[in-house]
């Protein structure tokens, strides 16, 4: 049976609308991505790391004897003057009391010691009697040789005798300084606390200048307390001359060279300040991270090269965040981190090719923490998609985002 041309018509038009709503149903939706063009410009290689200030030189002033630190002479960040302030004052710990035995006893030491003395000039003025005595004969067997009545034997007995008796009166002038200083160490030690205080005289206490120029970063204690010889009493330091040392882990330090630069951020100050790796420490330390990790990290040292002027208010133990230039290049093709995802033991980048997908294999460099260089595979004005999901792939259809 021929169908009528109207009817015809009908179920003709009737089957276009039926596939184009099937069409429309089943077809593949595009997807919405973020592209992002590849560039060539400079791109630098940075290690990161917390560091914190500190005074290259810090002098230590301690108690050169046990006593009695006076109250402080100077505050925290009071400018001083090498050899001229007084950054400390020392009183030396003053004698025991005595009980009454060893007062017997000590006293009875100065009574014995008077004696030894009064003997020992008892023999002194016999010792210079027989002096006398013997330059008398030696003279006047030197008359008697001269004249030829006396004998060359006779004249050597008397100069032997006179050179014993000289001798015998410089020993006697030795004891007598014996007797002297065990009399003196005697009465010392009838010396009580009350008879120990010398600031009749201004000799109480042991100035201690300041060793170096700078200003006092620290004072142990202000107050008046006993101390012990090498007690620390004042630090000094200047604090113009400021390094920094970063905390890093052993793996990055290995790749940074002495002279590396820096750039120092979040010290407080508006601008960026610049720094200058002068050496990383020989030796690194275990440390256990806050996710429970043991890791090796080592000190790095810095000096700063920007102008005092332009860091006014850094000091000494300020916090401060280091970007360390590991490696950088004026001319480099770079593409995000973001747009790169592993493709078996290669890295891959989808980029657009009109409305499609196309997977492209490249070839990485040099990695900082926003960008990698590409040695191969992509070249300056690609628009690469970055953050690619799952369901991208290659031929797939996909829209830029910022067109919707």
């Amino acid at each position: 049976m021929s169908l009528k041309p109207r009817t015809l018509g009908i179920l003709v038009v009737g089957g276009a609308i039926l596939a184009g709503l099937l069409y429309v149903t089943f077809r593949p939706e595009p997807i919405a991505v973020d592209l992002h063009e590849v560039t060539r410009g400079p791109l630098q290689v940075t290690v990161d790391a917390d560091g914190q200030t500190r005074i290259r030189d810090i002098f230590e002033v301690a108690a050169p004897i046990s006593g009695t630190a006076l109250r402080s002479p100077v505050d925290v960040g009071d400018a001083v003057l090498a050899g001229e302030t007084v950054v400390a004052l020392v009183e030396p710990v003053p004698p025991s009391l005595l009980d009454s035995r060893t007062r017997m006893q000590a006293e009875a030491s100065v009574g014995e010691a008077e004696a030894a003395l009064n003997v020992a000039r008892t023999e002194l003025r016999r010792s210079v009697e027989e002096q006398t005595y013997a330059q008398m004969q030696f003279d006047r067997v030197q008359v008697l040789v001269e004249r030829g009545v006396s004998s060359i034997t006779a004249m050597e007995d008397v100069t032997q005798q006179l050179a014993i008796a000289d001798a015998t009166v410089d020993a006697a002038e030795a004891r007598i300084n014996i007797a002297q200083s065990t009399l003196d160490r005697s009465r010392a030690a009838l010396i009580g606390p009350d008879g120990a205080n010398g600031a009749a005289d201004g000799d109480c206490c042991i100035e201690l200048m300041s060793p170096a120029d700078g200003v006092v970063l620290s004072v142990a204690n202000i107050s008046e307390r006993p101390v012990t010889a090498g007690t620390p009493l004042v630090s000094i330091g200047d604090p113009t001359e400021l390094e920094i040392v970063a905390d890093l882990l052993s793996s990055d330090a290995v790749r940074l060279a002495p002279g590396a630069v820096a750039m120092v951020e979040r010290w407080g100050g508006p601008d960026t300040l610049m720094a200058e790796l002068d050496r990383v420490e020989p030796s690194a330390r275990t440390h256990i991270s806050a996710l429970g990790i043991e890791e090796q990290r080592v000190d790095a040292i810095f000096h700063l090269t920007t102008p005092q002027e332009a860091r006014a208010g850094l000091g000494d133990g300020f916090s401060t965040f280091l970007r360390i230039v590991e490696w950088q290049a004026d001319e480099v093709t770079q593409v995000p981190l973001s747009a790169l995802f592993r493709r078996g033991d290669t890295w891959a980048v989808f980029i657009a090719n009109g409305n499609t997908a196309q997977e492209v294999t490249v070839e990485l460099g040099r990695r900082s923490d926003r960008f990698a260089e590409v040695l191969s595979g992509l070249e300056p004005g690609a628009m690469v998609v970055t953050h690619p999901n799952d369901d991208l792939v290659d031929g797939g259809l996909m829209i830029d985002r910022s067109a919707l």
